[in-house]
């Protein structure tokens, strides 16, 4: 392979799988609007039953919902479609796709923030946000630096098998890439809430031509 043929597939990479997770930033944002964590949705919602005080002991507290649990596990899935359609399963492969995944649910939860007009990057704080109410660093919710480190762990077990860094180096530029393309969606955040808002200015709604009785 080339070192264009490479760079190509590196960008290539990086621009699918960032905009996969705008997808379901905004999906979610239309689905939950201004109140995160499915607090509104038609779900169940648990946090006293033995699953959900474990799920709630490896997710800092959070509750357990339905909505999250299809949520979580269906972009799991279609991270493993490549084995499906031909890519030989190896350790290597398996962690090549979970360190990616990791990482693609925080830029997929902070792309949430960062565009829902509740919150944006000032609101993003722990008083706002009460299913982060854990340490914050930086202005973020240590969850997604312990998630960043998981994702490098992951991918470094690949020279395991490999004996070699190139997962681990792959990684490291697919996270700089997510980063930097999520620096500049932050940029353009205020556009998207103008239509966001736009959109639901009063009257617009056209419900009632649809659902007369």
């Amino acid at each position: 392979m080339t070192i264009a043929a490479s760079v190509f597939d590196h960008l290539l990479r990086v621009f699918f799988l960032f905009g996969y997770a705008l997808l379901f930033a905004a999906v979610e944002i239309e689905i939950e609007g201004e109140h995160g964590w499915a607090e509104r949705l038609p779900t169940w919602f648990r946090v006293k039953p033995l699953y959900a005080r474990a799920y709630g002991a490896f997710m800092r507290g959070k509750p357990l919902t339905g909505y999250h649990m299809v949520m979580f596990v269906l972009p799991l899935w279609s991270f493993h479609l490549g084995f499906i359609g031909g890519v030989p399963w190896t350790w290597a492969a398996e962690s090549t796709a979970l360190s990616a995944y990791v990482l693609w649910v925080v830029i997929w939860d902070f792309l949430w923030f960062l565009l829902n007009p509740r919150f944006g990057w000032r609101r993003f704080q722990p008083s706002e946000v009460w299913w982060h109410r854990n340490p914050w660093i930086a202005h973020f919710p240590v969850d997604y630096y312990s998630a960043l480190v998981v994702s490098f762990l992951l991918a470094l077990s690949a020279s395991a098998t490999t004996h070699t860094a190139a997962v681990v180096r792959n990684h490291a530029l697919l996270t700089a890439g997510m980063m930097a393309l999520t620096a500049l969606t932050a940029l353009f955040a205020p556009l998207y809430m103008r239509w966001h808002a736009h959109m639901r200015r009063p009257g617009s709604d056209e419900r009632p031509l649809v659902l007369r009785r």
